[in-house]
């Protein structure tokens, strides 16, 4: 089922997406896909690993990346694939080091700049201009039009709509000044008198809320409209990506997969950026082109997760499972086969000293409804109460049903599903007690 009629298409409908509308119309379009923790490194390590954060530990943005994880790419280089890794890698903030499992890299410290990035090219560092979707997309297609022995995996890590600030390439930086912006109808639901918990008011003036600096825009709506530019140059990647597979006669025996790590906050609940479990944050895209699996136009809407591409993409391709992942393989879903599947999933976020706007997060996220937990670090209770939403009846999540009696059975059961699915990922080890009130909120 899908019941989700949020996001840009749905606040912003004269943004078009061409490239991207092309990919899913000519393949599958997954509606329910979830980041497992919406943050750029622990969700790019449950991409590659199949497992949820709390097992491969790249539990923020500055942890580094084990080199001792394991990840689809190794496999199928060992399966006898030639595997490449282009662009934003982020898992440690200071090491551009050629990771595991690929023959050929191209990254860079930490999160990169949309302009004039240095990069590690296969060992020999140098400076790259140019505006960073472009580098990269270039780097990518002259890599595809390489000869190519045998069968391969490239992955492309963009960059954009990053914030930290927001930066267009310049032909899209007034592209889109002529288009209204309208604030979503849950923009004011921020406050403890709206039921939410004193931690999201109390960020509303950080670098992380609404009410902030809008990651160097100032005001909401040019705020939006750079966001949503920097994505029509993702698009134009991907128009390009395109255009070199059928150029090289490899299109329809490619396996082309569009995702993202996180999901992105564009003033629902007072707040901008992720972080949170409410589903703004934690929804992300999926699409995948392949002709002698996904039907063109297909529609999917079982609950994905991050970390159900690695067991995926494996399976794809023939190769061995990876041991020990939480993640499932949604080919059994593309073949229009019965697949026993999950019902719900778990959502966490660990509190990073380095951004003290959002605290300890935990979640169980169903089918139809969603439970959130604000557990202190030493586990006892939680910090700012709780959160009880029914998806089905209040998509925008405004009313929080957690202290309802007419809720309390439904709330009981979520919280001791909460409580198997999270023994079930692994030991979980919340972080610290620390929390907005205790670190004076700064830009």
């Amino acid at each position: 089922m899908s019941f989700y009629k949020l996001g840009p298409q749905a606040l912003f409908p004269w943004f078009k997406t061409p490239n991207l509308d092309r990919l899913a119309a000519e393949g599958a379009r997954f509606r329910n896909v979830f980041a497992t923790t919406s943050l750029c490194s622990p969700s790019r390590a449950s991409l590659l690993s199949g497992v949820y954060a709390r097992r491969h530990k790249v539990v923020n943005n500055f942890t580094e990346h084990p080199s001792t994880m394991p990840g689809y790419p190794g496999v199928l280089r060992e399966a006898g694939y030639e595997t490449a890794y282009i662009g934003k890698w982020h898992m440690g903030e200071d090491n551009d080091a050629k990771r595991p499992g690929f023959d050929f890299w191209v990254s860079h410290r930490g999160q990169g700049n949309y302009n004039d990035n240095e990069f590690n090219v296969d060992g020999e560092r140098k400076k790259i201009p140019g505006y960073y979707t472009h580098v990269v997309t270039d780097l990518a297609v002259d890599w595809i039009r390489r000869r190519h022995e045998k069968p391969w995996l490239m992955v492309l890590g963009h960059k954009a709509p990053h914030g930290g600030p927001i930066v267009p390439e310049p032909r899209y930086k007034h592209a889109l000044d002529e288009f209204a912006v309208k604030k979503p109808e849950n923009a004011e639901n921020y406050r403890v008198s709206d039921g939410k918990p004193g931690w999201l008011e109390e960020s509303f003036r950080t670098w992380h809320g609404a009410g902030g600096p809008l990651y160097g825009q100032k005001e909401y709506g040019k705020f939006v409209r750079a966001y949503l530019s920097t994505v029509l140059s993702v698009d134009d990647s991907v128009g390009r990506l395109y255009g070199v597979l059928k150029e090289r006669g490899v299109l329809d025996n490619t396996v082309v997969v569009f995702t993202s790590d996180n999901g992105f906050v564009l003033g629902e609940h007072g707040r901008v950026d992720k972080r949170t479990a409410y589903e703004d944050s934690l929804r992300i895209p999926l699409i995948v082109r392949y002709p002698p699996l996904a039907k063109p136009g297909a529609l999917v809407d079982r609950l994905v997760l991050t970390h159900d591409l690695a067991p995926s993409l494996l399976e794809i391709c023939g190769a061995k499972a990876l041991p020990g992942i939480t993640g499932l393989s949604w080919k059994p879903l593309l073949e229009g086969r019965p697949a026993d599947w999950r019902d719900a999933f778990l959502y966490e976020y660990n509190y990073e000293r380095e951004f003290p706007y959002t605290p300890n997060v935990r979640a169980i996220r169903t089918e139809g409804w969603k439970f959130i937990r604000y557990p202190t670090g030493s586990g006892g209770p939680d910090r700012y109460g709780s959160e009880l939403y029914d998806l089905q009846n209040d998509p925008l999540e405004m009313k929080n049903l957690a202290a309802e009696p007419a809720h309390q059975v439904r709330r009981k059961d979520l919280e001791r599903r909460l409580a198997e699915l999270s023994e079930a990922a692994g030991p979980d080890h919340v972080p610290l007690d620390e929390g907005i009130s205790d670190i004076a909120p700064r830009f």
